[in-house]
Formats: C-alpha cells, sequence, structure tokens
C-alpha cells in the first residue's frame, strides 16, 4: 500500500494550523486527530496510532489546533490547552475542510473538489475523529456538531467531562480507552459512557497509565482504535 504524506497549512476562522496528512491510495475513511494539553502534531504516541490507521487504509490528518505563537503563550501561561471552546471550534473547522476536499486523487489532498448532499455528507470518505486528553473533549463537541459528518470517535486517555453538555447530543458510535491505573479518569469515562447519547463503549487497559508507556500498552491503544475505525466508518 502506498501513502502519500504532506504538510499542509489549513485555514480556519482568522488562523492558518499547520497539519501533517497521510493518505492511503483510496482511503476508506478519514480520521481526524486532536490532541491533549501541551501536545502537538509531533506527539509520537499519536503518531504511532496514525501509522497503524494508515496501515488499515485510512487517511490521518494531524493538525496543530493552536498556532506556533499561541503554543509559546500556552507553554508558559498553561491556559489555552483547557480553552475547549477554542480547541472545538478549530476542530470543527477541520471537519469542514476534511469534507470539502478531495482524497482519492493522484497526490495529496485537494481543497473545494467536493459537492455536499443535503445531509451534510459529501463524495468524500466518511470522517472518524481521533481525541487524547483534553483534545478528547474538542472531538467529542466537534462530533456534536457534526452528527452528520462526524461518523466515529475514537478518545485515549481522554477527559470527556470537559466536553460539557454535549455529551447527550452525540449519536455517533464512541469507543473510549483508558489505562487500568488511571483511576480518576477511568471514573470520569464511565460517567460519560451513560451520558453518550449512541453507541459507547469503555476499553481498560489492564496496567497502562495515562501516557500508555508501558510495554504493549499503545499497541493495544492503536489496536483498538483501527478497529472501531474500521468497522464504524
Amino acid at each position: 500500500m502506498t501513502v502519500m504524506e504532506e504538510s499542509l497549512r489549513v485555514p480556519v476562522a482568522d488562523v492558518v494550523l499547520d497539519a501533517d496528512v497521510a493518505t492511503p491510495d483510496d482511503p476508506r475513511g478519514v480520521v481526524l486527530f486532536a490532541h491533549g494539553s501541551g501536545s502537538s502534531r509531533h506527539s509520537p504516541r499519536n503518531r504511532y496510532v496514525a501509522a497503524h490507521l494508515q496501515a488499515a487504509g485510512l487517511a490521518t490528518v494531524l493538525a496543530d489546533l493552536l498556532t506556533p505563537a499561541e503554543e509559546r503563550l500556552d507553554s508558559v501561561t498553561r491556559e489555552l490547552r483547557f480553552d475547549i471552546t477554542l480547541l472545538a471550534d478549530r476542530m470543527t473547522e477541520l471537519v469542514d475542510w476534511a469534507v470539502v476536499t478531495d482524497w482519492t486523487g493522484p497526490g495529496p489532498p485537494t481543497e473545494g473538489a467536493r459537492t455536499i448532499t443535503p445531509d451534510g455528507r459529501s463524495g468524500s470518505p466518511p470522517i472518524g475523529l481521533f481525541g487524547a486528553s483534553t483534545g478528547a473533549a474538542a472531538a467529542l463537541v466537534a462530533a456534536a456538531r457534526r452528527p452528520t459528518t462526524v461518523r466515529a470517535i475514537v478518545s485515549r486517555g481522554g477527559r470527556p467531562d470537559l466536553a460539557g453538555d454535549a455529551l447527550p447530543k452525540m449519536h455517533q458510535p464512541t469507543l473510549l480507552i483508558v489505562g487500568g491505573n488511571d483511576t480518576v479518569v477511568i471514573e470520569l469515562n464511565r460517567q460519560a459512557v451513560r451520558l453518550v447519547g449512541g453507541e459507547a463503549r469503555l476499553e481498560i487497559v489492564p496496567g497502562a497509565s495515562h501516557l500508555f508507556e508501558e510495554s504493549g500498552a499503545l499497541e493495544e491503544v492503536a489496536r483498538l482504535a483501527a478497529d472501531w475505525f474500521v468497522t464504524r466508518l
């Protein structure tokens, strides 16, 4: 399988976001990543998961939801990483960009080549969202805002409690993955499973911490995510 990799700059609202895009031949779906607090598109954990999704025939978009200037500010104040409204706004605009992007032609994806149908879908492959830590909250809010274009969600060590009242509005299949040693986050995700309006599943990886740094833990995350997206998209 050939995977085309490209670094793009995606305009959203009044800023431009840096994104790394990988597109297999004729992808069966597109997965957009929302990174956790203090992380970026260079996150080795998310890039590891993205590589497994690409091997399963899925295109991936790892975008920085903050600009370089905002990241420098956040490294000092730590305030923007918890601005879920800002992050969700940008995640939603990335979803809208993905909808009108041609993912099937040769070379990197091109914007403006798709027609959106009345139900909000397009001729492009179905879209999924993968969120980590606080980024999961942004992904969940974006999914609630785009109920017909976002088709599946996976959260890794996520903070669904920060998504507020978005959870009952979600009806997409949602997989919440938490490390077995991440006790506080396990409880937050157990509460979220009961609130999600559609199919929701909690998977606990035994012996794993919040960052899934233990041997085999991240491999299990990647396997679960790939299976979820392939079957739901």
